[in-house]
């Protein structure tokens, strides 16, 4: 047991996750916090981060911020290194959906997944890099091989595409690119760069959508969730005959980030409940 307590330690690490507040991402900054990561949890919702850092404790700090505003990634690094003294692993969670059939679907909801779940991360990575870079370089040269963790959520929608979702389909392919390309940039540092691609989740994207939940982001106010119609024609097809929940999802991003994943990089962990949709390669 001690050999495996130590694969899944975290102690003295220094976590990023944004989306942290709720959902796959609290499920997520909950894991690493008890593994003994100091985790700085990003939001939009000031009191949905609040509540998020007053549950996990003193290891952990609730920021604020959209995280599409171009501001927004740099200061989370900056919070990150000033609150913890370093940057350890960074997981790229926040995003929504905002349906339409292609035929009625706008510019702005197509360029606005665009922005969350590519342009973000990119932003976010690009802010993180120099400390992830620098801290491995040190460890390295000290002959310490302590690897720096970075995963990016992607989604089925992404590997296998989904109707009503051109732009969500296009946002969760390229930041699929992004983990690829990166994976082979950052390898040498020793920093894994993987993907998790979650099929359907009970979250607030796709509980049923009478439920009244939003996101209020960029001026918009955007209703989410699926038809009770699309909910069941989604859960029918998943072998387990249910959707996932976020701890299920948040234990695979975690495992990604602990020492336990040191060998797996540049890959695409899908964790669907054997959920297998349109046009699967």
């Amino acid at each position: 047991m001690s050999a495996l307590a130590d694969v899944l330690a975290l102690d003295g690490k220094v976590a990023i996750v944004t989306g942290g507040a709720r959902g796959i991402g609290l499920a997520t900054a909950r894991r690493l916090t008890q593994a003994g990561a100091s985790t700085l949890i990003a939001d939009l919702d000031a009191a949905a981060a609040k509540a998020a850092a007053a549950e996990l404790g003193a290891n952990a700090h609730g920021e604020v911020g959209d995280i599409t505003d171009p501001a927004v990634p740099g200061r989370l690094v900056e919070r990150a290194v000033e609150q913890f003294g370093r940057l350890d692993i960074v997981v790229n969670n926040a995003g929504y959906n905002w349906d339409n059939p292609l035929v009625e679907m706008t510019d702005e909801q197509f360029t606005a997944m665009l922005d969350i779940h590519v342009v973000a991360p990119f932003r976010l990575l690009r802010a993180a890099g120099p400390h992830l870079i620098s801290g491995a370089k040190a460890d390295l040269a000290r002959g310490v091989r302590a690897n720096r963790k970075v995963v990016n959520m992607s989604s089925v929608s992404g590997t296998m595409g989904e109707p009503w979702q051109q732009n969500y389909n296009a946002g969760k392919a390229a930041i699929l690119g992004v983990t690829k390309g990166l994976a082979r940039e950052w390898g040498e540092y020793h920093i894994n760069v993987n993907a998790v691609a979650p099929g359907i989740v009970d979250t607030r994207l796709t509980q049923t959508d009478t439920a009244g939940e939003h996101i209020t982001t960029g001026g918009q106010t955007i209703p989410l969730g699926l038809s009770d119609e699309r909910r069941t024609d989604l859960t029918d097809i998943v072998p387990f005959g249910r959707p996932g929940t976020p701890r299920e999802i948040g234990d695979v991003v975690f495992f990604l980030c602990t020492p336990a994943a040191d060998y797996i990089h540049g890959q695409v962990i899908s964790v669907t409940g054997g959920l297998v949709m349109g046009m699967s390669s």
